[in-house]
C-alpha cells in the first residue's frame, strides 16, 4: 500500500494523489508493482525499498543514485494466544533530493504518529528532520515498551509465590525473548546512529544536530534498560523455578502425611476383621467403640507426631 502525504508551511498534513516534491511516500508492504513504480519514477535501487520487506535485515546505511538508505529495527506489540507479544522489524527511510520514503511490513505507530499529527514541528519538505523524528520516535517506543515488559513481569512475579504450574515460567521467558530481540536491535540501531552522526548532511544545522543527539541518549537509554531487566528476569525465572519446585514439594509431603494418618485407622480396622481369634474386645458388648477410641488417640497421636515434624 502506497500513500502520499504533503504538510503545508503552517504544519498541516495533507494526503495527496501523485508524488510532488517535499512529500512523504509511506509504503506498507508493498507489492512488486507498487514497487516497480516508484523506483522508476523516482530513479533508486530496487534492493533500498526491498530490503525492508525481509523481516531478518539488519540496521545499516547505504548510499546509491543520490539516494540516501537508512534501515533500523522498529518495536511492535503484537497479540499472541490473548498475550502481549514483542518482536523488532526493520524500517527503511530512504531519503532523496525531492521526497523522503518509508517502507516497512507493517502499520508501526512509530509513523501512524506523523499521519495523525501528533507530532509537533513536523513537516515532510524537512526530509532531515522528518527522518531524525522518526528515529526519535522508534527510541521512544522502545522505552515505552520496555516499561511494559517491566510491568507485566512483576505481574507475572506476583503470581508465581504460590504457583505450582509452568505457566508463568513460559511468560517470564517470552518476555525474556523479547529483551533479547530489543537488545539485538537497540546495538544495531546505535552502530548506524554512530554512522549517521558522521554524516554532513545532518550536521548542517545545529538544530538537527540537537535531535540527533537525543536520539542516540534515548537509544542508549534504551540498551541499559534492555540490559538491566534481561538480567533480572534471568533471575527471576531461576529463583521461581527453584521456589515451583519447593511447592511441589510441600504439596507432595502433605499429601503423603495425610496418606499415613488415613492408613492407621485402616489397617487396625483391617486386622481387627480377620475371622480369627484372639481379638481385642471381641467378646464386649462395648468392644466396637473402645476400638474407635483407641484408634482415634492413635491416630491423633500420630498426627500430632507428624505436625510437630512440620509436615503439615
Amino acid at each position: 500500500m502506497i500513500t502520499i502525504f504533503k504538510s503545508d508551511t503552517s504544519g498541516r498534513l495533507t494526503e495527496i494523489d501523485s508524488i510532488e516534491h517535499g512529500s512523504w511516500i509511506s509504503m506498507i508492504n508493498p507489492s512488486d508493482e507498487e514497487v516497480l513504480l516508484i523506483t522508476q519514477k523516482l530513479n533508486i535501487p530496487q534492493d533500498f525499498i526491498r530490503a525492508a520487506l525481509d523481516e531478518e535485515e539488519g540496521s545499516r546505511i547505504e548510499f546509491e543514485n543520490n539516494a540516501t538508505l537508512v534501515i533500523i529495527d522498529i518495536p511492535f506489540t503484537e497479540m499472541d494466544d490473548n498475550s502481549l507479544t514483542y518482536d523488532t522489524y526493520p524500517l527503511a527511510i530512504i531519503y532523496t533530493e525531492s521526497v523522503i520514503i518509508t517502507v516497512c511490513l507493517k502499520n508501526s505507530p512509530v509513523l501512524s504518529d506523523f499521519t495523525i499529527e501528533k507530532i509537533s514541528s513536523f513537516y515532510t519538505f524537512k526530509k532531515v528532520r522528518f527522518m531524525l523524528q522518526i528515529l526519535y520516535r522508534a527510541s521512544n517506543y522502545y522505552l515505552l515498551y520496555l516499561r511494559q515488559i517491566n510491568r507485566k513481569s512483576l505481574l507475572v512475579e506476583k503470581t508465581l509465590y504460590k504457583s505450582l504450574k509452568n505457566r508463568e515460567l513460559i511468560q517470564l521467558f517470552a518476555l525474556q525473548k523479547s529483551l533479547v530481540y530489543f537488545s539485538t536491535s537497540l546495538k544495531s540501531n546505535d552502530l548506524t546512529l554512530e554512522k549517521l552522526l558522521k554524516q554532513e548532511i545532518l550536521t548542517k544545522y545545529d538544530e538537527d544536530r540537537d535531535i540527533l543527539d537525543d536520539v542516540m541518549i534515548e537509544n542508549r537509554q534504551a540498551i541499559e534498560m534492555c540490559s538491566i531487566y534481561s538480567d533480572v528476569l534471568t533471575g527471576t525465572m531461576d529463583v521461581f523455578a527453584s521456589i515451583i519446585s519447593n511447592n511441589q514439594n510441600q504439596v507432595m509431603k502433605y499429601l503423603t502425611s495425610v496418606t499415613i494418618v488415613i492408613s492407621i485407622p485402616t489397617l487396625i480396622s483391617g486386622l481387627l476383621g480377620m475371622n480369627v481369634g484372639g481379638i481385642p474386645f471381641f467378646n464386649a458388648s462395648d468392644g466396637f467403640l473402645y476400638m474407635c477410641i483407641i484408634v482415634g488417640l492413635i491416630t491423633l497421636a500420630v498426627t500430632y507426631y507428624l505436625r510437630k515434624k512440620d509436615m503439615f
